[in-house]
């Protein structure tokens, strides 16, 4: 069983940054690729990063790239979404992913989710 907990969220100005963390619990955090999804008022969740179990490689929406990063760090079992140039369309509920597959890159639903953190950013 994997638990994640983010933290972060809050509210931002429009252009300006918020980190997102997630700590995960479970020895198998290496072994796991996590991901970040997010869901706006009246809209479906959307995935919005993704890194694989060594971080040798992340994957992004189209809407964040450029804008987004992802990272995470072994030794402290924690992904982080470094969001800098938001805009008030990235205003969700953003939730932290952990899947057991290693190279997992955001195509489907991953296995486990967090919470949940809110980020509004305002105009």
């Amino acid at each position: 069983q994997v638990q994640l907990v983010e933290s972060g969220g809050g509210l931002v100005q429009a252009g300006g940054s918020l980190r997102l963390s997630c700590a995960a619990s479970g020895r198998t955090f290496s072994t796991y690729a996590m991901g970040w999804f997010r869901q706006a008022p009246g809209k479906e969740r959307e995935f919005v990063a993704a890194i694989t179990w060594n971080g040798g490689s992340t994957y992004y929406a189209a809407s964040v790239k450029g804008r987004f990063t992802s990272s995470r760090d072994h030794a402290k079992n924690t992904v982080y979404l470094q969001m800098n140039s938001l805009k008030p369309e990235d205003t969700a509920v953003y939730y932290c992913n952990a899947d057991p597959r290693p190279n997992w890159s955001g195509g489907d639903e991953p296995y486990y989710w967090g919470q949940g953190t809110q980020v509004t950013v305002s105009s």
